[in-house]
């Protein structure tokens, strides 16, 4: 069946899902690019939703209905079908089902229905799942899965939905308790269902040239897909995923490049893209699967020196004395004239780090006696509250000396990859502040967690280690409505020192921290507010909108990729010997088999 663009009427089921109940503005966007090209819209909420979403559906919808959330978007679209019947349907030339899990139009929508209108067919959709030869999911009753349309977006013609094929299909269609029961009793079978019945079908992104490189395109291929095949769509797992998926069948680079696509050749606002994700979903996985992590130069700049518009502070705390030297000497590393905070717990001490301060004439350097408590935390939090809305960056840092761990130098080691990932040279910070200008949801930038010595254990347990529950309480009383998951890995600064872009800590400050809040020394190895409050940051700026991401200089980069492939080609030949040679994923279930 063709259908006439000028005059085809269409009715649409979308499906809506928040956690949340929060209808983004990435929902308002793509629906109101895609209602240009329907006579009637009803939208399913599967699961509550907020007073202004709602409004905000009631708006664009000719019709809103909220149903509790079950049996998956399958069951909302099995109700959209039926709900206003067949005969009422017989007075449009397509109906289709489609549910909320897309950013979209990258392109309008009207260029796909333009183009799948002139195609003789009973049914399609934007893009094809290949044909796996087996059932990952037990559900399936043909064994396997068969090459079909992936079911997030689908369009059935009258040819097809006046039938009574379709209507019993829907009518006999089980009841879904399960995600693999909705792709096995649906998803997965619906194609070949009617493929078999004789009617004709088509994908808008045809990817059969794909067949062997990948079952899935527009998961494995986002870039391709967007570029070549001008997919209008990307699906929002490809940026939060588990990534173990991803390196199975690549280098883990699809959302990235597609991202970076969208961003330098269309005109589609990925900023609703970080809104939604960022709002929903938890920092590891993105960080991840967006890799954001930043090697800059410390020896080519990106801008014109003093070309920079954000306005930029220093703040370091300095406890050990024999230190402040070595802190004055990364003080040139900003651009001259920058306001430069150095707190201190008394005037004996300030003294003697003004002395070694000495000869920084081209700073504005103030001293603030704080008083020894809360370590470097309190001073910052409580002793340099007053500024933090005088500047668009601050670089935290401080003085940082371990006699907990021994020898005394892997904690001077760790000191060093801090400063040197933050305050390498005038070149590198000047670096960091274009980027900071460049991305304008970056939120955080922290050194990579140690790993050398004592610290190893860090990347794995170590990033909460005994600090989830006492961080979680903190989140809550500061009323963080972000994901934070004990088994994930906060993107947090380890060290206590970071770039920070001021506004992201707005929460944080809000809370007008008090010295009484802090405990005295000495203090315990975790469980203090000073431990959550190291790991609270990042999801503080997560909470306010922005991301956090590692920076490492260039310099130091080269030491972390030895130190990352020493230990994994070491781990990978302790592994191989006990469980035989495999690919990562493998070896991961291998691993934890072993009994």
């Amino acid at each position: 069946m063709v259908i006439q663009t000028d005059s085809a009427k269409r009715y649409a089921v979308y499906v809506f899902y928040d956690k949340n109940g929060i209808v983004d503005e990435y929902n308002e966007v793509f629906l109101n690019d895609l209602k240009k090209n329907l006579s009637r819209l009803l939208i399913i909420c599967n699961g509550e939703i907020n007073e202004e979403g709602l409004q905000k559906f009631k708006k664009i919808a000719d019709e809103v209905i909220v149903r509790p959330n079950e049996g998956f978007d399958i069951t909302a679209y099995k109700i959209g079908i039926e709900y206003y019947g067949y005969e009422e349907l017989s007075k449009y030339d397509e109906i289709m089902v489609l549910n909320s899990t897309s950013f979209g139009p990258l392109y309008p929508f009207s260029e796909m229905f333009d183009c799948m209108a002139r195609k003789d067919l009973d049914f399609w959709g934007i893009t094809q799942f290949h044909e796996v030869p087996f059932d990952p999911f037990g559900t399936i009753k043909y064994g396997y899965i068969p090459k079909h349309i992936q079911s997030y977006f689908m369009v059935f013609r009258k040819s097809l939905f006046l039938t009574d094929d379709f209507k019993n299909y829907w009518k006999e269609l089980p009841v879904i308790h399960s995600y693999e029961e909705a792709v096995g009793f649906h998803e997965t079978v619906f194609t070949k269902d009617f493929a078999d019945k004789g009617y004709k079908w088509d994908v808008y992104a045809n990817t059969d040239e794909l067949e062997g490189y990948t079952y899935e395109g527009l998961r494995d291929f986002p870039r391709y897909m967007i570029e070549r095949k001008r997919c209008p769509i990307i699906k929002r797992r490809s940026f939060f995923h588990e990534y173990s998926e991803a390196l199975s069948r690549s280098g883990g680079e699809a959302a990235k490049e597609a991202l970076e696509y969208i961003e330098n050749n269309l005109d589609y606002d990925t900023g609703l893209i970080y809104k939604n994700l960022l709002r929903l979903q938890n920092q590891a996985d993105l960080k991840k699967r967006m890799h954001w992590n930043y090697v800059l130069s410390s020896k080519v700049r990106k801008k014109e020196s003093g070309s920079q518009k954000l306005t930029v502070a220093l703040v370091i705390h300095i406890y050990y004395t024999e230190l402040a030297k070595f802190c004055a000497s990364y003080v040139t590393s900003m651009p001259k004239g920058t306001d430069v905070y150095v707190t201190v717990p008394n005037e004996e001490k300030a003294e003697i780090v003004k002395n070694e301060f000495t000869g920084l004439d081209d700073y504005n350097i103030e001293y603030r006696i704080v008083g020894n408590i809360g370590r470097d935390v309190a001073p910052f939090l409580v002793g340099c509250k007053d500024i933090i809305d005088k500047y668009d960056l601050i670089c935290k840092v401080h003085d940082k000396k371990v006699y907990q761990i021994m020898p005394m130098s892997i904690g001077a080691s760790w000191q060093t990859e801090c400063y040197e990932n933050l305050l390498r040279n005038q070149i590198f910070v000047e670096n960091v502040i274009t980027l900071f200008e460049e991305k304008k949801y970056l939120g955080m930038l922290t050194p990579p967690v140690p790993k050398h010595g004592a610290y190893y254990p860090t990347t794995g347990k170590g990033e909460w280690g005994d600090n989830f529950k006492v961080a979680k309480e903190l989140a809550i009383q500061l009323g963080l409505q972000v994901d934070m998951n004990e088994e994930k890995e906060p993107i947090a600064p380890l060290g206590s020192m970071f770039w920070v872009r001021t506004k992201a800590l707005k929460a944080l400050f809000a809370h007008d921290w008090q010295y009484r809040e802090f405990p005295e020394e000495p203090i315990q190895t975790d469980a203090t507010v000073l431990h959550a409050i190291e790991r609270i940051y990042p999801f503080v700026v997560q909470h306010e909108g922005y991301y956090p991401g590692w920076l490492m200089s260039d310099w130091f980069a080269k030491i972390e990729l030895t130190n990352w492939e020493f230990i994994n080609r070491e781990l990978e030949k302790a592994m191989f010997e006990k469980v035989g040679y495999c690919d990562f994923r493998e070896l991961l279930e291998r691993v934890k088999n072993l009994s």
